[in-house]
């Protein structure tokens, strides 16, 4: 009896076994039936990306790049997440995702926690004029407006490139309540759309904003923009990251992915008319809202993706590594922003977060491959990038055409040191206008109005001159050193008649020693 027991007992745990198997087994077999009856028999494999709807990742996930890469064997699927960072690099970490696109701020951000699971093959695009900081002209007429401000509302979508855009304003300009994350000033909005909203209903003064709610904004009498991308530089980068087992075991995939990216890219960049009607038809967006949304968009192509911002150049020219400046520059707003205490970079080398190598192979092949990215360089297949944020040239204004510029706001800079009485730069003097330069960087299209201030006491023409001879040293500083344009450059003395307010509190010493400084205003013919 007991042994029947136990047979019977066996045959029902092996039929569980069998049921349980089958129902796992039978879809896979089911699915290599389909497979193997059918074109997509050709199919080598499925490569997800992880993705919001940001319209500068469109190329990436349009069906022009689904077709290409179904023509090269591969089912291509772009995964939205809503803009979730955190779980999208989760997903790269566990191998869910391929592929992940970001910018750099959000994976500085949220790849620290999950220990940056890929490294950065490329560079997609740069906002440039998709995000602004837009204000009631009566409560903000300029970022330095912001400073004097105690009780201002901004209202921001948290943890968004908008809100990174407001980050970089803060520890570029000096705006110190903006670090204060619970702060009363900070409105957090649910979406462009909706901080557009608290703008217009008046509950906020000011708020960050993405296309083409910017556009929306500026149409409002009475609103301001205080800074938009279009006049910012490496700031707000968006990249293609490859999860890094992927890259090692599957390089093959990975070059085939860029290639075709890069096709699709050139292929859109050469009939944009194309480019807005896709994207009109996939994202059920109006044509004339998607051309306003492509217009905040610069895509970097494998050329500038090699010279620009991978520093490789097969041809043995000039080239830069803007991608790592980026980084390094992100790491530091993020600090100084107080999102971390110390560098997030893994052991202080952005390169470990960066893959130059495929990049690298495909600009070789752009040369020996003509016609398969467009052709680059030139008749000698040297290339040379000359172009530096710094260096760009400016026409020459008369005083008149320099005294209607606007204020846009003043960089942040600790006090320049000169020797006592004199316009001599000391070697600390030197290095604090360096720090000032690494900001300058990101505002290659405003002029610069270097004011000197002196104490109140004393001669005011003797302070008048002092004043006039420090702010030109420091002009001379910036031309001899950096090689900006004179005529981005206007130096102006005001001696001691434009003191800054006295801060609360502030005790007559710490005051007094304030008052001897020079700024550096950034200035706009238009915006």
């Amino acid at each position: 009896m007991k042994g029947h027991t136990k047979f019977v007992l066996g045959l029902f745990v092996v039929g569980v076994i069998f049921i349980i198997g089958y129902k796992f087994v039978s879809p896979l077999l089911e699915d290599d039936a389909q497979r193997s009856t059918s074109d997509a028999i050709a199919t080598k494999g499925t490569i997800r990306i992880g993705v919001d709807n940001w319209i500068g990742y469109y190329p990436l996930c349009s069906d022009e790049m689904r077709k290409r890469m179904r023509r090269a064997g591969y089912v291509l699927q772009c995964e939205d997440d809503k803009a979730d960072y955190a779980e999208r690099m989760k997903k790269l970490k566990k191998g869910k995702l391929q592929f992940a696109v970001a910018t750099v701020d959000s994976y500085l951000l949220n790849g620290a926690d999950v220990k940056y699971p890929g490294t950065i093959i490329a560079v997609i695009d740069e906002s440039k004029g998709g995000d602004a900081i837009v204000a009631w002209s009566d409560k903000a007429d300029n970022l330095d407006a912001l400073k004097a401000k105690q009780d201002i509302k901004i209202a921001l979508t948290p943890d968004s490139p908008s809100d990174h855009l407001l980050k970089s304003v803060a520890v570029h300009f000096d705006v110190p309540f903006l670090r204060n994350k619970q702060g009363s000033w900070r409105v957090p909005a649910n979406g462009s759309e909706d901080a557009l909203k608290k703008l217009t209903d008046k509950k906020v003064d000011v708020a960050v904003l993405w296309e083409p709610d910017v556009s929306r904004a500026l149409g409002k009498k009475g609103i301001k923009k205080l800074l938009g991308t279009e006049q910012t530089n490496k700031l707000i980068v968006d990249i293609l990251i490859v999860e890094r087992d992927y890259a090692q075991d599957h390089p093959a995939e990975v070059e085939i992915l860029l290639q075709n990216y890069f096709r699709t890219l050139k292929h859109y960049q050469s009939d944009t008319d194309a480019l807005a009607r896709d994207a009109a038809r996939e994202t059920g967006l109006p044509e004339k809202t998607v051309r306003t949304l492509l217009g905040g968009v610069n895509w970097i192509n494998l050329s500038d993706n090699s010279l620009a911002w991978f520093g490789v150049n097969s041809a043995g020219g000039k080239s830069r590594e803007d991608l790592v400046d980026t980084i390094e520059s992100t790491a530091n707003i993020l600090i100084d922003s107080g999102d971390f205490s110390s560098s997030p970079i893994p052991n202080n080398d952005p390169y470990r977060l960066t893959n130059s190598r495929f990049i690298g192979d495909l600009f070789e092949k752009s040369f020996t491959t003509e016609g398969q990215f467009g052709k680059s360089g030139t008749g000698s297949n040297q290339v040379t990038v000359t172009e530096n944020s710094l260096e760009r040239e400016f026409r020459q204004l008369t005083t008149a055409q320099w005294s209607k510029l606007r204020e846009i706001g003043t960089l942040k800079i600790r006090p320049i040191v000169f020797q006592s009485g004199t316009a001599d730069l000391t070697q600390e003097g030197k290095q604090q206008i360096d720090r000032a330069v690494e900001n300058l960087k990101h505002y290659p299209n405003f002029r610069v109005v270097v004011k000197g201030h002196t104490g109140t006491k004393g001669d005011k023409r003797a302070n008048n001159t002092l004043s006039l001879d420090r702010a030109e040293a420091v002009s001379r500083y910036l031309l001899v050193t950096y090689n900006i344009s004179t005529n981005r450059l206007r130096a102006v003395g005001y001696g001691g008649s434009k003191p800054p307010a006295r801060q609360k509190g502030e005790s007559s010493r710490s005051y007094n020693y304030r008052l001897p400084r020079v700024e550096l205003v950034l200035v706009a013919e238009n915006i």
